[in-house]
């Protein structure tokens, strides 16, 4: 398990222990954590689990691939912290990690 902190855009935080190999995406639509539609389910196929990684935790969670970077281009406000949550891996590694929900998904 590794801690991970969802942010609400109205600041309300969420503390949820997410199993390693799951995705931050996974975590936040088990545990009804507002503002994650992951409308695809976790195909990264819509942009509606955009977060802002925390920029303490970016170096960690990696570059996002081309077709991530691709599907962040229908993403609202993206900038340079912006990842799709269904393509970050819970590793132990990132136990403790915070993420940032936008204030909508489209």
């Amino acid at each position: 398990m590794a801690k991970v902190t969802y942010i609400e855009h109205n600041g309300t935080e969420h503390v949820i222990d997410v199993p390693v190999g799951t995705t931050i995406m996974e975590g936040a639509v088990k545990n009804r954590v507002p503002g994650i539609d992951a409308d695809c389910g976790g195909a990264c196929a819509c942009a509606t689990c955009h977060v802002f990684v925390d920029e303490a935790w970016i170096a960690k969670t990696g570059k996002p691939g081309s077709m991530e970077e691709s599907m962040l281009d229908f993403a609202e406000g993206v900038t340079p912290l912006s990842r799709l949550s269904c393509q970050i891996a819970v590793t132990a590694e990132l136990d403790g990690i915070v993420v940032r929900l936008p204030a909508a998904q489209h």
